[in-house]
């Protein structure tokens, strides 16, 4: 078996859809949604009607039936142009809904994997805990049975799209003496009486709303728990896996678009009558952003390709994931610095590119995770 390093012609069709759809559509919208930390759902709807919600979906279920080198292409364009919207979409199009696709029931795909395809429903996964962090073992979240369902109480944090959701697949315990094999997911309806959200202000993906969720009795219906009691822990561990794929095609697109920008000031910034990128210093700075992203961007669809030949493991998608995160954050980091004071003004793209980067060496797992991961499959135990 072979991986052929060249994208299909169906590879570049995509990309030139979604850099159109980012030039002509969501571009103008993202300066707004970054100064008022406020998504614009409606576009939503227009993702479902150019089949971008259902890229990684078989046609037979209404998804585009596209493999998972075009979700990287899509996260990347996205991200190239705004990490908050690429953050958005994955949250919705991958966590919030994979799962439903991959157990749920044929009702629950009808009300809730269907219209979440069209864009008619905005979706999000509620796993990150306050005292758990990267560590779903710890979670705290319970489910108690309850007349005619489930009643759920703990707390949430850092749930993208929580604010805008239609509906959450949220993780709880359904026995605390079983560890992690009790961890189950519940659709949860949203507005939920027994849901308290509290909208979070942050430094990077501003645009993309992200919320603390306290959870107190709130009510589930039995037919909104997806999978069984037992055994739906494998199904949120290899979502996670794939999606550290995803992410590190975001990774990537910002990491392209702050070197762009700094390559573009190094060629029209003159100083002491020179172009800036003639000095030696800023010169190697941009060869060496140019091999980092070179080497991500390889690493990055290496992982897509092994996702679709079915045999990525999760120490793979660390390395991928590792490794592109922190090229974003070095290579924005060193856009920062070409760009001297202009790269701390709001004028210039590359101070909310590194802010946007530095949430993906946390976000997906930290890189401290990524690396024990990594560790453990060198036999290892950190």
């Amino acid at each position: 078996m072979s991986l052929n390093f060249e994208f299909s012609a169906e590879h570049e069709a995509v990309r030139d859809t979604i850099r159109r759809l980012c030039r002509d559509e969501l571009g103008p919208l993202v300066s707004e949604a970054e100064e008022t930390e406020t998504f614009p759902a409606s576009v939503f709807r227009r993702w479902g009607e150019l089949g971008l919600l259902g890229v990684r979906y078989p046609e037979s279920d209404g998804g585009s039936g596209l493999d998972k080198i075009s979700d990287c292409i899509v996260r990347e364009e996205l991200s190239y142009m705004s990490q908050a919207f690429a953050t958005s979409w994955s949250a919705h199009t991958h966590l919030g809904i994979w799962p439903i696709w991959k157990i749920g029931t044929a009702e629950q795909r009808r009300r809730f994997f269907v219209p979440a395809l069209e864009g008619a429903k905005i979706a999000g996964f509620g796993l990150s805990e306050p005292d758990g962090g990267s560590n779903v073992r710890a979670m705290k979240t319970r489910a108690e049975r309850a007349t005619g369902g489930w009643k759920l109480n703990g707390s949430k944090l850092y749930i993208t799209n929580a604010t805008i959701a239609d509906f959450l697949l949220v993780a709880a315990r359904t026995d605390p003496e079983l560890k992690p094999q009790s961890i189950s997911l519940f659709i949860v309806e949203l507005p939920n009486a027994g849901f308290e959200m509290h909208k979070l202000r942050k430094e990077g993906i501003r645009s993309s709303e992200t919320a603390l969720i306290h959870i107190t009795d709130a009510f589930v219906p039995h037919d909104c728990l997806l999978g069984e009691t037992v055994g739906t822990y494998p199904v949120i561990l290899e979502s996670l896996s794939e999606n550290r794929v995803g992410v590190a095609a975001n990774a990537l697109g910002m990491a392209r678009a702050a070197f762009d920008a700094a390559r573009s000031f190094a060629d029209t910034r003159i100083v002491a009558g020179k172009r800036v990128g003639d000095y030696q210093a800023i010169a190697h700075k941009l060869a060496d952003m140019s091999a980092r992203i070179e080497a991500a961007h390889w690493l990055v669809y290496y992982g897509a390709w092994r996702v679709d030949q079915g045999t990525l493991d999760a120490a793979t998608a660390a390395r991928v994931k590792l490794i592109a995160s922190e090229t974003a954050v070095a290579v924005s980091e060193q856009a920062i610095r070409i760009h001297g004071g202009a790269g701390i003004m709001r004028e210039y793209p590359v101070g909310r590119i590194h802010r946007d980067a530095l949430v993906y060496v946390i976000g997906e797992g930290t890189s401290e995770v990524q690396r024990n991961i990594i560790a453990r499959d060198l036999g290892f135990k950190p």
